[in-house]
């Protein structure tokens, strides 16, 4: 990522492993920034009453050890993905329960409250549940503008849904069906469907396509730091946009090539 150029991409979705502390079929690789040593051209922020940056990171992880060392890996990469979005563009940061509420505090603090612009919920119903709580059966994706009075959404552009009571709107706007809301029903990628690939993790064509066609222009590129089984570049190359793909694992990088032959994929 530091080797791209500045403000290159529309778009920059997030899908990072979610620190669930249990072994993925797949290996990451996690690298840290150090603390002493931040990143070229990094200022220390303030916010929350004063506080800066590294006091409010420093207080979270006395509550729980284990964000500190998560976010060591993803700091830098969410830094320079901000760093390569375009003034009109916007940020997607796809984590579960675990990890987003610490996250939301953190860049709120790094990038301001004002350019917070949602906080989707994908919510699907599928797997095991649990008798012992609620079970869980959501992910959370965090929304960031890098100008909020520039940025670019498109809300005729994403598909619609049906209207949960369709009894209480006119005939025509039931046909239509409705604009999303910040809850998604969306199922995960079934294990017999069209677009599975046999690799973990993989996240649905029809979430991807809705963030693709809502915040990129046509055209413009969308960057994707995570890429795993590539759902980001298959969605962009069928609706006439482009995709930097990156991934370190070779498996990742195998089925990229052979799900999109003409993307771009970095093997990081």
């Amino acid at each position: 990522m530091r080797g791209l150029p500045d403000a290159s991409f529309g778009l920059v979705y997030l899908d990072p492993p979610f620190n669930t502390g249990r072994v993925r079929e797949r290996a990451v690789e996690s690298a840290s920034t150090p603390r002493d040593a931040p990143l070229p051209g990094s200022v220390t922020r303030r916010g929350f009453h004063g506080r800066d940056y590294e006091r409010l990171r420093g207080d979270l992880r006395v509550y729980d050890d284990r964000f500190d060392d998560y976010w060591g890996f993803l700091e830098p990469r969410v830094l320079e993905a901000w760093r390569l979005l375009a003034d009109d563009g916007t940020l997607y940061l796809h984590l579960d329960y675990r990890e987003a509420h610490y996250a939301k505090v953190l860049l709120d603090a790094v990038f301001g409250r004002d350019h917070f612009l949602n906080e989707i919920i994908w919510s699907y119903d599928y797997g095991a549940k649990t008798r012992k709580r609620w079970p869980t059966k959501h992910d959370t994706i965090l929304v960031y503008v890098k100008d909020p009075a520039r940025y670019w959404f498109d809300s005729e552009a994403v598909d619609r849904e049906p209207y949960m009571a369709p009894g209480l709107v006119t005939p025509e706007k039931a046909a239509r069906g409705k604009l999303p809301t910040d809850v998604w029903w969306h199922t995960i990628v079934p294990t017999t469907g069209r677009e599975k690939t046999g690799y973990p993790t993989q996240k649905p064509e029809g979430v991807l396509r809705r963030i693709v066609q809502a915040s990129l222009r046509p055209g413009g590129a969308v960057l994707d730091p995570f890429a795993g089984s590539g759902t980001t570049g298959a969605v962009a190359q069928g609706i006439g946009r482009d995709a930097v793909l990156i991934d370190a694992n070779p498996e990742a990088i195998a089925i990229m090539r052979e799900r999109m032959p003409l993307a771009t994929i970095i093997e990081s």
